[in-house]
């Protein structure tokens, strides 16, 4: 993710006791934590109980947190889910019936890298879908038909009845708009390639 600069700066922040700076975090990160924590220990509450203890302890001890050794997001799902195996080992002493073995920990998978791929795309497309909403409404259509309808820019010229040029005038303010929205997200240049084939 291009926001690793911005996750640096909420951790600095944190370490600095800035509560907002935890909300924050909080809020970016609530959802794929809590999916991640309820896929191993298959409970609304434990899962509930395993983020909020990840908060807990990013709050008390963020300077653990070396960006220099990987994503915030890596890290953040390795925690969560040693605090996840521990949950699942507390239930099992209270349920003895049913103890959770090492073997049964070694078959959860580790699946930080996998969710954290899910996050960053839905994070991209977030972030596509807000510079886009920015675009006029004319130009809107021209993208929309082009980059995820697959038409050509004489196909669009003909189904809207605008003029080729015009066609051709939109696509590129559209892209120069984008531009600079995405520039900095390592999106822009799989964008140019794409307009360069249509």
């Amino acid at each position: 993710m291009n926001d690793n600069h911005d996750d640096r700066l909420l951790m600095q922040r944190i370490m600095e006791k800035d509560s907002a700076a935890l909300e924050q975090l909080y809020s970016q990160y609530e959802r794929v934590i809590y999916a991640f924590a309820y896929r191993i220990v298959q409970d609304e509450m434990a899962a509930e109980e395993v983020m909020q203890e990840l908060f807990l302890r990013i709050w008390n001890h963020a300077e653990r947190y070396q960006s220099e050794q990987g994503k915030l997001t890596t890290w953040m799902f390795a925690i969560t889910r040693n605090i996840a195996i521990d949950t699942l080992r507390r239930k099992s002493a209270r349920s003895a019936a049913s103890p959770v073995t090492d073997e049964v920990i070694h078959l959860i998978p580790d699946e930080s890298s996998s969710t954290e791929q899910v996050v960053e795309s839905r994070w991209l497309g977030l972030k596509v879908s807000e510079a886009l909403a920015e675009l006029s409404e004319e130009q809107k259509i021209v993208v929309d038909s082009i980059y995820y309808q697959g038409m050509t820019q004489q196909e669009v010229s003909v189904q809207y009845q605008i003029p080729l040029g015009t066609v051709k005038s939109r696509v590129r303010l559209a892209m120069k708009q984008l531009q600079k929205r995405l520039g900095a997200l390592n999106l822009w240049a799989e964008t140019e390639r794409r307009e360069e084939t249509v």
